[in-house]
């Protein structure tokens, strides 16, 4: 095929995209579609998917000359690639604003879809904001992931703060609560009104007076990170120097490092066991810790250059006042203890998972180097590092996380009557989960880089991959003119 001929045809591949993208339609239809359901079963097809009203309505073998094709008119061709259910962030943070400068939210937004992710879980952010994006999100008027809303209480509080504070949250659109940094007497206070109005919880635990057996009598929902569990199965406590100061973020990080090498193995298997048995779920945002085992890595993402924001760029350089930007005294031996607590972590994630416990993705993203979307698909290579099989990876992403959610009837499958979630990859994840990342198929046309990933669907909308990458790259060039900042990691 000659140039001009390649040139006709991207751009009629183009504008068929552009019709699509952000449109609802009563019907759509996804052809040639190798189908991985997210209940780690392998892939099975070439089908095409029925979308009806934003419900997956049918599936049936990939017919060329199908009724369904000639009745259909709205197609995406999903041929050579594979199609997934859409991915849940378990642990995300809605931010407006990062070191004083605006970050308009269709940025973050657009970043999430664009990773393949259709559902967040809020953990703590502007209440009022987060709302009005739910319910736009509902609505379909923001193009946005869907949105359940935990607000966070963190710290000590008396009874009857708590009381007041729980009690006005609970008259508003909330699906749960974030409980951090608590003593032991609050959390136990907190957790009573949550269970009370049948509310889940995740708990940040932080280094309290409490520990993750206390999650387990509570009923918590989910352990975020892993604060809590090694603590649980300590021989009294973790042995910090005399000059430890926890207010200190190099200090708070530095140890942290230095925590699960001190667990005791028969003890956090009794700890692990009894998460399982008593439903407590394990969201361990593996990634937001990753700079600790590899600065060098973190501060060099290739896709810095185009996508970090002015105002996340300033916020993750090394600054006392910034949470989590604790690297002004980092260390070789500080580098060298963090992958040696990977390594125990990963051991203790698999256990967890042999013994029945339910283990979610999250990726924190907005801290520590990660950037939102690409730090969720980080998150999942090391799910496959920690020792998972990329189907077992898919399900802790997508039913796993569905079901921690209250919403394993409706979310997280390629499942006839479920939501039309899914992720559209020019490409074979379970091969490889690199692909999808926005930086390894070419663009279908201009100099954009796109990913693997180039469709999103969330309740039956497609969203267009190199549509949105190409706005959020424009967003971050407008920013970075307007507040005279060039890239500047190094």
């Amino acid at each position: 095929m000659n140039k001009f001929w390649l040139l006709m045809v991207l751009s009629s591949a183009w504008v068929h995209a552009e019709k699509l993208h952000n449109q609802k339609h009563d019907e759509l239809l996804v052809i040639n579609a190798m189908v991985v359901a997210g209940v780690g079963t392998p892939a099975e097809g070439p089908y095409d998917i029925h979308i009806k009203k934003g419900i997956i309505h049918d599936l049936k073998a990939s017919k060329d000359d199908s009724d369904l094709r000639k009745e259909i008119k709205q197609q995406i061709d999903a041929k050579n690639g594979h199609v997934l259910p859409g991915f849940i962030n378990m642990h995300a943070h809605s931010m407006n604003t990062r070191a004083g400068i605006d970050m308009s939210q269709p940025y973050q937004h657009y970043l999430w879809l664009s990773a393949g992710i259709t559902t967040i879980r809020d953990l703590g952010s502007n209440l009022e904001q987060t709302l009005k994006n739910k319910a736009d999100s509902t609505k379909g008027d923001i193009i946005a992931p869907r949105i359940f809303v935990y607000p966070g209480i963190w710290g000590n509080h008396t009874e009857k703060d708590l009381k007041a504070r729980m009690s006005d949250l609970l008259k508003k659109d909330i699906d749960g609560f974030k409980f951090g940094m608590m003593d032991k007497q609050t959390f136990n206070a907190a957790s009573e009104i949550a269970q009370k109005h049948n509310m889940p919880v995740a708990n940040h635990v932080g280094v309290e007076d409490m520990n993750a057996w206390d999650n387990i009598k509570a009923g918590t929902t989910t352990i975020e990170h892993w604060y809590g569990v090694p603590d649980a199965a300590l021989h009294g406590v973790q042995n910090f120097p005399a000059d430890m100061n926890y207010s200190n973020e190099l200090h708070r990080f530095r140890y942290a490092g230095r925590l699960w090498r001190e667990a005791q193995p028969e003890k956090l298997k009794q700890v692990l066991n009894a998460m399982a048995e008593n439903g407590v779920a394990w969201d361990p945002t593996l990634v937001i810790y990753e700079a600790s085992r590899d600065l060098q890595r973190a501060v060099t993402s290739p896709w810095f250059q185009d996508y970090l924001h002015p105002g996340l760029e300033k916020f993750f350089q090394p600054d006392a006042d910034s949470h989590g930007s604790f690297f002004w005294g980092w260390t070789s031996e500080d580098e060298t203890h963090w992958k040696n607590n990977y390594q125990i972590w990963f051991k203790a994630l698999r256990q967890f998972s042999d013994l029945g416990g339910t283990i979610t993705t999250g990726e924190d993203g907005g801290y520590i180097y990660q950037l939102f979307g690409f730090g969720y698909l980080r998150e999942l290579q090391l799910h496959q590092e920690a020792g998972f099989h990329p189907l077992e990876v898919i399900k802790h992403a997508t039913v796993n996380s569905a079901k921690v959610l209250g919403q394993g009837n409706h979310l997280g499958q390629i499942r006839i009557g479920y939501a039309a979630d899914m992720v559209i990859v020019n490409g074979n994840p379970l091969a490889d989960f690199q692909v999808l990342l926005p930086r390894n198929i070419k663009p279908i046309t201009g100099d954009e880089t796109t990913g693997g990933i180039t469709w999103t669907i969330k309740d039956g909308i497609p969203y267009h991959i190199p549509t949105l990458l190409k706005s959020v790259k424009d967003m971050v060039k407008e920013s970075r003119a307007e507040h005279k900042i060039d890239y500047l990691v190094n």
